[in-house]
């Protein structure tokens, strides 16, 4: 092959003394055999011989080959007194293999990278560097909300949609028909074709958060996006001319009104009709709302009569120091508003009670089974948008009201997504199911005092429908695995008496609470004391149910006439407020006349009559 090689003389440079060995390395790199490289320098055999061994040419790296071979090469070329066209050319071709061998012996030594190969990297990390868009939602994924937005809405969640030209709003629903569920999404769909900024007031924080949970769940089902951040800061993408969109936020907030001042956009309030200090918190977020192009939507199951917000409900707010000629009054019949009203003080209202949803196509629910679960008086509240009068009940709003927290605010030593979410000490009371097709077995988990200036605190509540007494003791040994246990008091009348007996083997100290008109009247007492010395706290978003339960109980005459009671209202079909017993079965694990908190204070013995 050595006829299609460089011959020898081509590598002789003008003026420079001439290199037998370098010149002999070259050739044997370019092909040369030993023999051949021997006869074209008249050299002995014997010594190029030498020269590969002493030099280890075969154990030279290709790099190092090509770069002294394209160094010859480029010297024989600039040493000429003279340069061709072609002479030009190839000095500026050697001369780049010169430096991009160079570079890559810079990137092959110890704490080489990728910026020694290619320089335009270097240049690049000399700018500043481009942050990554968070909580981006471009064009493509927005259509792809605003799609999934749209789809499977009943005929009441229409209404709402098509009332979203309306600044305030007012909705009184039945209880589970997904209002939050629906404005969650709707608040996001307008922040992204408005850029409105969205702000979620709830009763309590843990209650706020059920919207922040729906909305990363729906932008996460439709588009794979993951939203992070508290608040939510959403990139809305480009306009067509490649400038950014000015981005919104979401923001969800609890009750606490000093914390809201400061922020602007369209607000939801949810069950605004359990909310504590609704005037103060109402002032806040109507300022939040107050330029022309946001707006204020209220949504809740109802509580009493007598709560703030009912003044706004009934239209009476907006008569207040007005003239008797310019006030109005306000039709809030179910017929009248079941198909959505605007009122003529501004605030458009809709009913939507569960027959309502059911004509609306909201098939989720059993009608029947729903009228056998709760009494008359809490169905009527929770599904049929009756108001409460409680003036009665053993336990009315205002009573209850002053003990209802955000629990996220004040509660820091319980985590209530903990394998063990609190350390300390856990009383349970428990109202067993009456029978397999009865009432709701419901147990309150209740943390008891620590000291005489801490309080009882409602840390959950569960209720369960067709266990038998087997299963219901196991689901209560559960909870003694997961908290510090030290009472639990169980209503022994009926199946109680069975799941009592099976509690035992495991807690032998558990309480047998048998019902007569004097223990309930006792127990009754107990709690409305410990109410009203505001010795216990539970939260106002998620602990409403507990509320609606107490408000349920009210005072009468037992079937002699002899002696008084206390009952929830029930019929035979129906059935009664089984977590406000369940609390007030715990409660009544600190004796009667122990007022002042040291809740050391405990007997070992079971409650009859």
């Amino acid at each position: 092959m050595s006829e299609f090689l460089i011959p020898a003389a081509n590598f002789s440079l003008p003026g420079v003394p001439f290199d037998a060995e370098a010149q002999a390395r070259v050739m044997y790199w370019m092909g040369w055999r030993v023999p051949e490289i021997a006869k074209a320098l008249a050299t002995p055999e014997s010594t190029v011989k030498s020269w590969k061994a002493r030099q280890k040419w075969d154990e030279a790296e290709p790099i190092t080959r090509a770069n002294e071979c394209t160094y010859v090469q480029y010297m024989r070329l600039v040493m000429k007194p003279e340069y061709s066209p072609s002479d030009v050319r190839d000095i500026d071709v050697l001369g780049r293999q010169l430096e991009r061998m160079a570079r890559i012996d810079k990137f092959r030594k110890p704490g080489g990278n990728s910026a020694d190969l290619n320089p335009n990297i270097a240049n690049r990390n000399k700018g500043p560097k481009k942050q990554a868009r968070q909580n981006l939602i471009g064009p493509e994924d927005q259509a792809k909300l605003i799609a999934k937005f749209d789809e499977g809405l009943f005929d009441y969640q229409l209404t709402w949609k098509n009332s979203t030209a309306f600044s305030t709003r007012a909705i009184l629903k039945s209880r589970q028909i997904g209002a939050t569920y629906y404005f969650a999404r709707e608040a996001l769909i307008r922040g992204i074709e408005t850029g409105n900024n969205q702000i979620f007031i709830s009763a309590s924080r843990a209650q706020a958060n059920i919207f922040r949970r729906y909305i990363v769940d729906f932008v996460f089902q439709a588009t794979g996006i993951i939203l992070t951040g508290d608040p939510i800061r959403v990139d809305r993408g480009d306009d067509e001319d490649g400038n950014p969109l000015p981005p919104f936020e979401l923001t969800f907030l609890g009750t606490n009104y000093k914390t809201a001042q400061g922020y602007h956009g369209d607000v939801y309030i949810d069950e605004f009709f359990w909310i504590h200090g609704f005037e103060d918190i109402d002032t806040v977020a109507s300022a939040m709302a107050s330029q022309k192009f946001y707006r204020v939507t209220y949504f809740s199951t109802p509580s009493t009569i007598g709560h703030q917000a009912y003044p706004l409900w009934s239209g009476e707010r907006y008569n207040e120091g007005r003239a008797k000629a310019d006030r109005v009054k306000v039709d809030i019949s179910h017929e009248r508003l079941k198909d959505g009203f605007l009122g003529p003080d501004g605030v458009w209202r809709h009913i939507v009670t569960i027959e309502d949803a059911l004509l609306g196509g909201c098939n989720l629910f059993d009608l029947d089974k729903l009228k056998l679960k709760y009494s008359i008086e809490q169905f009527e509240r929770l599904f049929l948008c009756q108001f409460v009068d409680d003036a009665k009940s053993a336990f009315p709003l205002r009573l209850l009201r002053p003990c209802m927290v955000d629990s996220w605010e004040r509660w820091k030593d319980f985590e209530p997504y903990a394998v063990h979410p609190y350390a300390g000490e856990v009383w349970l009371g428990y109202d067993p199911q009456e029978s397999e097709e009865g009432d709701n077995a419901a147990l309150v988990v209740l943390a008891a005092p620590r000291d005489k200036k801490s309080k009882f605190r409602v840390l959950d509540r569960i209720q369960w429908r067709g266990l038998d007494f087997q299963q219901q003791a196991a689901e209560i040994r559960k909870l003694t695995e997961i908290y510090r246990v030290t009472e639990i008091a169980i209503d022994v009348t009926g199946m109680g008496s069975a799941v009592y007996q099976l509690v035992l083997k495991f807690f032998p100290t558990a309480r047998a609470i048998a019902y007569s008109p004097m223990v309930k009247m006792q127990m009754v007492l107990k709690g409305q004391n410990v109410f009203r010395n505001r010795r216990i706290e539970m939260d106002q978003g998620t602990h409403i149910d507990i509320a609606a339960a107490l408000m349920s109980i009210h005072p009468e005459q037992t079937k002699g006439g002899k002696q008084l009671t206390y009952v929830a209202r029930r019929s035979a079909e129906t059935g009664h407020g089984d977590l406000a017993w369940a609390l007030l079965h715990a409660l009544f694990c600190e004796p009667l006349e122990n007022t002042d908190g040291e809740s050391g204070k405990k007997t070992r013995v079971s409650i009859s009559s």
